[in-house]
This record gives C-alpha cells, structure tokens and sequence, in this order.
C-alpha cells in the first residue's frame, strides 16, 4: 500500500505566477526567502503543532452502510484485487522508530507518533505501545529520505508493506511473495517507509494512513467523504470514522484467517457495540463508483500533466459524476477539481466550478474540511479583487473547520489570507497578528525551507502588491 503525491491545492491560489515569483523550467522559483521573511519584521515565531484528536463533527453513520463500507476497505485492494482472508496483528503491537538513513530524524517525528499511538489506543481501543529500545517492533517505522524512497517506489509519497523489518529486509524481499497482502493469513510484521526530508505535517499525514493501513484496511474509496482512506485527502489525519473501522478491526469477535462470509456475519453485533447510535435505518448500498470516474479525478490532480490534460480530465469528471445521477460528495470534488484545473486559463469557468462545488458540499452533512479547501479558492479571488468584507466573511467560516480538522497547510494559507485582508482593511496590528500565527502553522505546514515562497504567493494576491 502507498499513499501517492497528491497535489497541493492549497496553493493553488491564483491563474498566474504572483509578483516575486518567476517561471523557471514550469515551476515557481522564489524571490522570497526565508531569510527576507524573518528581518522584514520579527524573527520567525515558533512552529505550531496539533495534538489529541480532530474535531470532526460527522453524521452519525447507519451500521448498515458502516458494515459496506468495512467489507469494502478489508477485503480488497486499492488496485481491484481481492482479499479472502481477515487478517490483524494477534496480540499486543509493538511499534519501533529506524533512521535507516544515519541522519538526524525530523524532530516532530517522534511526538506525532506517540499522538497516534495515543489516539489509538484511547479511540480504537487498540493495545499498541512503542517497542522496547534495541527490539523489533510489530511494525517499524523506517524513515529515509524521500529520493532514496522514490528510487525503489517512484511517485510514492510513502507506503506500507508487510512481512519486512526494516529498509534493509525490504531491499530483500520487495521482488518476492512476501510482500504481497493478498497472501496473508495474520499479520506479524510490518514496515511503513516515510521520507524526512519533507515538512512535518506531510511526515504526520503519511504516518496516520499508513499505520492505520498496517494495521487494518488496505482500501481507498473515493464514496467515505469522512475517511484518510480516501484519495481526495481532504482528511489528513484519523477521524472518528476511520478509528470505528479500527476499533471493529481488533473486535475480540473477529479473528486472523475468518473468510468474508464469516467475517460479515459477525459484523452486526460488533458495530452495534462500536457504533451504538448507528442502529438506524439501512438507506442502503451507495454506489462504488465508475472506474472511467476515477481515473479522470486522478488525470485531473495528477501534478506532472500539462494544464490542458488536467483541465480535460476534470471536465470528463463533472460529466461523468453528473452523469452516474451523484449528488455527494463525489460531484462536489469533482467541481473542485475543475476549478483548480481551470484557474490557470479561465477564471470565469473556475469561479463557476468553486460555486458549483461549495453548493452542494454545503448541503452535506459533516463536510466542513471539504467546503473549507473551496473556501480557501473563493476567498483568494474575492481578495484579489478588492472584495475585502466578502473575504473576511468567507475566510472566518473556514479557519475553525481547517483548525478542527488539524490540517496546518490550509490554516496557515487560510491565516495568511486573512492576515492581508485586515491589511487592506486599515488593521494593521491585527494583520501582524494574524500573520504570525500563520507563519508558525506555516512552519509545521510546509517547513521552514518552503515558508518564504509559500507567504510570498499569499502576498501577492492582495491588490497592489
């Protein structure tokens, strides 16, 4: 399993390159640096960092639908292939941290793992502890950097397999049998890769979905708006959905090497423990989705295709979505998609899409996070033209959702946002304020290296600049 690069929407801010940045080889190239940042006024303030558990607020799921949805994320594989055997860790789990590279390890690392590892066993009730120093872990965490991963894997940003120890047993067996989910019949090791040479929230983001996926459901699907077992990434951390499915995961009812047949016929009474509010009425099965769909969304993010592909794929999306009869959250992403895809040749049809898509992203319940990305789009356009009240109003709905959600690459942009519309309002103590809060997410966010461009694309947005 691997979580792929995804693109960075939450910079994808403006049609054109902003003032202090220039095009070199299709990508930015900065003007601004860090340095520039920190003398402009005070030293950079301390980075920010989330702890304990987002606050999610989501509908209360239907166990009918909840037990789709486990069979569903368990027994198969993000490329089609199908599972026919349950398979956990039996016992207590154990998880060890490897520097497989000598370097010195992120220094956010190693409390966001404990975070987790707290999370997991306070919310999935998992029995799950950091291993002994100098023994094996259940699961290792092997941290490398990103290029040394991406030479064995490209295009992953980090991933999970099972039965290795480490860097160096992977190396070993990565073109054999044992690495291969579809074999298992319980699960006794494995080793999740992560680079550290990248911020410290994408370091986060990778250790949440892939030990959750060493740990239980090996699945993405594009229909869980309320799941980091989704492609989109609008969640980036575990949310009270994903910690349900774990929780029913290391049920005492359910046991390593139970067939799906056996498995599903003890669902109902698990989740009726897990999810005591879900014994509601069945709405039933909601559609899996169209493969040509998917394949468009993926076309339409895909960060090395040229601006005309991915604004073909988008529009291929919409119809496609449209077409299937969809009105959840599958439309609204797709419409995202498209106004993302399309800021870079017309605004117009981008602003339509962001419409499009905050319409019925609004009507959904528990996607706060979602309408917040299309926030972040719509308040950068009404900024860039001088609607500084409409701004205010559209930023202040969608900070609280992005500090829920504990996403620290969309508050940081949203507060920087925010910080030049107070700006432009005649506030500047209030900007100034503002603004070093979003440097300090800012640093967890996006790391010290890229904070400079990241502010300096903000900035220019602001009329005049």
């Amino acid at each position: 399993m691997l979580r792929p690069f995804a693109t960075l929407a939450v910079m994808t801010l403006a049609a054109c390159a902003p003032s202090g940045l220039t095009q070199k080889g299709g990508t930015l190239s900065p003007q601004t640096t860090r340095a520039t940042i920190a003398t402009a006024g005070h030293a950079l303030p301390a980075p920010q960092r989330f702890s304990g558990a987002p606050v999610d607020r989501l509908p209360v799921q239907p166990n009918g639908q909840l037990a789709r949805d486990f069979m569903a994320l368990t027994f198969q594989l993000e490329t089609g292939r199908q599972i026919d055997t349950f398979t956990r860790f039996e016992g207590p789990i154990t998880v060890a941290l490897e520097n497989a590279s000598g370097e010195p390890l992120p220094p956010t690392l190693q409390p966001d793992l404990t975070d987790l590892l707290d999370r997991l066993r306070s919310e999935a009730k998992i029995d799950i502890r950091p291993a002994a120093a100098g023994k094996m872990g259940s699961i290792t965490i092997s941290a490398l950097p990103r290029d040394t991963l991406q030479r064995v894997v490209p295009g992953a940003a980090c991933f999970v397999v099972p039965r290795v120890a480490g860097w160096t047993d992977y190396l070993r067996k990565r073109f054999g049998p044992d690495t291969d989910w579809t074999t298992l019949k319980t699960r006794t090791r494995a080793t999740v890769f992560l680079p550290t040479d990248v911020s410290p929230q994408e370091i986060r983001d990778c250790l949440h979905e892939e030990v959750a996926q060493a740990l239980g459901p090996l699945n993405d699907l594009y229909r869980l708006p309320h799941s980091v077992f989704n492609d989109d990434n609008m969640h980036v951390v575990l949310t009270s959905f994903d910690m349900m499915i774990l929780r029913a995961t290391y049920d005492a009812g359910l046991t390593s090497g139970m067939t799906q047949q056996q498995v599903a016929a003890r669902l109902p009474a698990i989740l009726a423990n897990v999810n005591p509010r879900g014994r509601l009425a069945d709405g039933g099965a909601i559609d899996d989705g169209n493969p040509a769909w998917a394949n468009s969304i993926r076309g339409a993010l895909r960060p090395t295709g040229s601006a005309h592909a991915r604004l073909t794929h988008a529009k291929n999306a919409v119809t496609l979505a449209q077409s299937q009869g969809w009105t959840d959250e599958r439309l609204a992403f797709s419409h995202l998609a498209l106004g993302r895809a399309a800021l870079s040749s017309d605004s117009d049809v981008a602003i339509a899409a962001f419409l499009q898509s905050q319409a019925v992203y609004e009507r959904l319940p528990g996607t706060a996070i979602h309408a917040a990305q299309v926030a972040l789009q719509l308040g950068a356009f009404a900024l860039t033209s001088g609607q500084v009240e409409a701004a205010l109003g559209i930023l202040d709905g969608a900070i609280p959702a992005a500090r829920d959600a504990q996403n620290a690459s969309l508050l940081a942009t949203l507060l920087l946002l925010r910080a030049e519309a107070a700006a432009l309002q005649g506030a500047p103590d209030e900007a100034a304020r503002i603004r070093r809060e979003g440097l300090a997410w800012g640093r967890y966010a996006w790391g010290d290296r890229s904070l400079g461009i990241r502010a300096a694309q903000v900035a220019s947005l602001r009329p005049g600049a």
